[in-house]
């Protein structure tokens, strides 16, 4: 049950004195008729203007393996040799890995 701590607070005078219809009744008034909706739903009606990057090709220039990286053998990125924490069985393995 949700709780507002913004609201005053009451004696434990007062507390006592409240029936139990009355705590049942205050409890249903404080509950709200909202439904919570999907957000999913809710951004799929939005546009954004100018973001119809179907037609967009990436241009990307991609390079290999240089002779001072390695790749890890857990999370298979490719490293800096500074990067390189311990070699197990033959295999590389980077310092987030090892660690």
């Amino acid at each position: 049950m949700a709780t507002d701590y913004d609201a005053p607070r009451r004696e434990s005078e007062d507390l006592a004195e409240d029936s139990l219809e009355e705590l049942k009744a205050r409890r249903n008034d404080a509950q709200s008729g909202v439904v919570d909706e999907d957000e999913g739903a809710i951004a799929e009606n939005f546009e954004l203007p100018g973001a119809d990057l179907s037609g967009e090709e990436m241009t990307v220039k991609v390079l290999p393996k240089q002779a001072d990286e390695f790749t890890c053998s857990s999370c298979f990125l490719v490293h800096h040799r500074s990067r390189l924490a311990e070699t197990r069985n033959g295999q590389f393995i980077c310092r987030d890995c090892a660690a």
